[in-house]
Order: C-alpha cells, then sequence, then structure tokens
C-alpha cells in the first residue's frame, strides 16, 4: 500500500492523520522542509507544480528528472530516508497552454504527464478543468474528466514500461479560485457543494472506466474542493468547520479517498487540526513558507545594515524591487491600485508573487552576501531580538546554531511545525 493509501484509511477510521503538501521548488523551503520531517520522523511530500517544473523547464528551468534529481540530492545531503520522500505534481494538464487550441494544448499535457510518470513522481494532480482558446467557459465535468481520464491512461502506460507496474496515487477536480491565492479581494468564499462533488467523483470514475483505466479508479485518493479556506493580498478567510460538514461526509461513500485542501496558508493553527479531523487531510502549503522565508531575509537585511557600512551591504531588498519593477511580468496582472499599493503589494502581498524572482542570479549573489556577513561575526542579541523575536527566543533556548541559515530555515519551519502538528504521521 502507497504511504498516502495509509494515511487516507488512517483519516478515514476517524484518526488525527493527514500529510502536508510542500510546494515550493526554492532550496531554502526543501532543506527547511527535510529537516522537519527529520524530527518528526514523518513522511514528507513534495510537490512540483505545473508551472515550475514541466518537460520545457517551466519558471524554475528545471524538468520533471532535474526536480526529482534536485529533492532527491537535497535528502540524502540532509541524511533524509528516500522511502519516506514522496514527490507529487500539482495542477497537471493543459494549465501552461491555455491560449493554444484544446487538442495542440492535451498534446503537451500528455508529454508533460509522460515526463513526471518517467522520472519518479508518484501523486499526480490531474487538473484539466482550465479551458483553452477553442474551448467554451466554463467546461462541463464531463469534458474535463475525459482529458483527466486521458491523461491517466498515459500515466499508467508510462509507469508500466518504466517500473515494470503502476503504484501511482491519484488527485482529481481544482479549486475555484487561481492556484496561490485569490487574485481580487475577497469578501467570502463559497463551500463547494456536496452534489458538485458527487458529480466530479462520478464522471471521473465513468471516464476512467470508459478509458479503460478503471482499475486504478481506486489509488484516485483524493478530491480537490474548496472548504472555505482562502488568502488575498492582505487578508485570510478562516476556516469555519460547520459551514463545511455537509461536504465533509461526501468522502464516508468513498472507501478510498479523502480531500485535498488548497490555499491553506495562513490559517490558525487549530484550523489545521479540524480540517483534518474534517476529511481535509491533504493540506497544501505554499506561498506562506516563501513569505515566512521573505521576511526572515529582510529581516536579516536589517541587521546587516546596522551592522555594515552601506557599500559592504547586499541591499537585497533594493535589488529585489528593481528586478520586480523591470520585469513585471509574473506580478502586473495580480497587484492592482496606484503606484504606492503595488510598491507595497510587491514585498507584503499574501499571495507572495515575489517567490517568482529568487532563482534571479543577481538576487542569488545578494542572499550569499546577506548570508556570508551575518557570518563574519556573531550577530549582536538585541539586534536578533528586535528583528526575528522568535528565532533570538530559540536561539536563546539553544535551539538554533546562531548561522543565517539557521534563523531563516527556522522562520520557515514556524510554517510548517504548525502543519505538522495537526498531521499526526505514524508509518
Amino acid at each position: 500500500m502507497h504511504p498516502l493509501e495509509k494515511i487516507v484509511q488512517q483519516n478515514k477510521l476517524g484518526k488525527q492523520n493527514g500529510i502536508y503538501s510542500v510546494c515550493s521548488a526554492h532550496p531554502f523551503v526543501i532543506e527547511a522542509s527535510l529537516q522537519q520531517a527529520l524530527d518528526n520522523d514523518s513522511f514528507l511530500l513534495i510537490e512540483a507544480t505545473s508551472n515550475q517544473v514541466d518537460q520545457f523547464g517551466g519558471y524554475t528551468g528545471m524538468t520533471p528528472a532535474d526536480f526529482y534529481q534536485y529533492v532527491t540530492e537535497k535528502a540524502e545531503q540532509a541524511g533524509f530516508p528516500l522511502q519516506q520522500l514522496i514527490l507529487g505534481g500539482d495542477h497537471l494538464g493543459p494549465n501552461r497552454w491555455q491560449d493554444l487550441n484544446a487538442e495542440e494544448a492535451m498534446k503537451n499535457a500528455d508529454e508533460l504527464i509522460a515526463h513526471y510518470v518517467a522520472a519518479g513522481f508518484k501523486k499526480i494532480h490531474l487538473d484539466c478543468s482550465m479551458s483553452c482558446a477553442d474551448d467554451p467557459v466554463p467546461l462541463t465535468d464531463e469534458i474535463v474528466a475525459a482529458r483527466a481520464a486521458r491523461l491517466a491512461v498515459i500515466a499508467e502506460k508510462t509507469a508500466k514500461e518504466k517500473f515494470g507496474h503502476s503504484d501511482i496515487v491519484y488527485v482529481i477536480g481544482t479549486e475555484v479560485p487561481v492556484p496561490g491565492g485569490a487574485t481580487e479581494a475577497l469578501e467570502g468564499v463559497e463551500v463547494t457543494a456536496p452534489e458538485a462533488a458527487r458529480k466530479t467523483l462520478d464522471c471521473h470514475a465513468k471516464a476512467f472506466e470508459d478509458a479503460g483505466v478503471g482499475e486504478c479508479w481506486s489509488r484516485v485518493i483524493g478530491l480537490v474542493v474548496q472548504p472555505g479556506v482562502e488568502f488575498d493580498h492582505t487578508g485570510v478567510i478562516d476556516y469555519q468547520p460547520e459551514k463545511a460538514q455537509s461536504l465533509s461526509k461526501v468522502v464516508d461513500d468513498y472507501s478510498h479517498l479523502v480531500f485535498e485542501a488548497h490555499s491553506t496558508d495562513y490559517q490558525n493553527p487549530e484550523a489545521y487540526k479540524q480540517l483534518v479531523r474534517d476529511h481535509f487531510a491533504i493540506l497544501k502549503v505554499g506561498p506562506a513558507l516563501t513569505f515566512a522565508m521573505r521576511e526572515a531575509l529582510y529581516s536579516l537585511c536589517e541587521i546587516e545594515n546596522e551592522m555594515f557600512p552601506s557599500e559592504q551591504c547586499s541591499h537585497l531588498k533594493e535589488k529585489m524591487e528593481q528586478l520586480m519593477c523591470r520585469e513585471p511580468h509574473f506580478w502586473q496582472k495580480y497587484y492592482h491600485g496606484d503606484a504606492h499599493q503595488q510598491a507595497f503589494a510587491r514585498v507584503y502581498s499574501f499571495s507572495d508573487r515575489i517567490r517568482y524572482y529568487w532563482p534571479d542570479e543577481e538576487i542569488n549573489q545578494a542572499i550569499n552576501t546577506l548570508i556570508n556577513n551575518l557570518s563574519s561575526k556573531p550577530i549582536p542579541l538585541p539586534l536578533l531580538s528586535q528583528y526575528l523575536p522568535h528565532q533570538f527566543q530559540q536561539y536563546r533556548e539553544g535551539l538554533l546554531d546562531g548561522s543565517p541559515k539557521s534563523f531563516v530555515f527556522a522562520k520557515i519551519r514556524d510554517v510548517l511545525s504548525v502543519y505538522a502538528d495537526a498531521c499526526k504521521f505514524s508509518h
């Protein structure tokens, strides 16, 4: 039985079992996640999204095989057991090619799925919900399901050719907002209607059967729904369990699946525990991790400015702002308002579009300068208390070694630890 199938079964037995899914390619986030999972002796699920990683390189410049190698090498360096590492692909389908006609977009999606499966990804989210250039808007459930089943055929065939069998587990469905948080200010979100969830499941089950892959339906472990959690640039919509109870009961009728909840970033600790109790047992987290990383790095910049003359400093914050203004394509469709509001959002938005800019070479050079500067002499405790108060306390308790990276990783783990606490792992 796949580890995720075991977690699903334990959750359905009423145990506080779930798993969080780390959706980030940044090395600091990956390394902090490995440390967290090592300390918890838990499985670690890391997912690449279809815009991050594809057969053409995605925005990270990595193919699925590249990403697989990158993460497994990080795991080996950390001493993390590879049998406890699970790699997944998120929103795999024609998402990247919506400007093409459907058949052309789906041919790219076919190749995308084959690349992910051949590379060794074992959790595959099939998402064909988006309309392509010649499609109606929105697509019917039947069209979405038929396209997902088409991709499942390729996934199964690729796995059997490459590995001799298929143990891939699948997630289907999609949340209503765009991946990574809402683009407009939110007043509330509508919880997925139970009948809509059932229709999605019924259409996909039929489509899988019609496509000749009915035998893998039992390995569909998750349905993406909207449990009523979301965030926008400056606000968070908190989980309200009473509004999701009728949806929660839907999975009682399906022996092999739970719900997968996207955009769970920034919820309160108790909300994660309640989500897992209500069978939203796969919790996606992404922007909150790089948001915490940015907080840590920018706090270290403030410390650097107090400790070193300007000409020696990294000027990371200024360089990032210049880069984002010079190359606005990752944020300008999302951040509205006047120049001041846009400048605020570039740094502080919960949707964290800044995460797309961390791979830049000049930015990485600035981070190296920052870390080297702050590694050259001890950070004065009053500055640590001023700019990273929780990490100051952790350092005083002997939990951190005092290196700049230890403070960054600890900040990321502040987020991860809340998820880990809600997902009680057992082997």
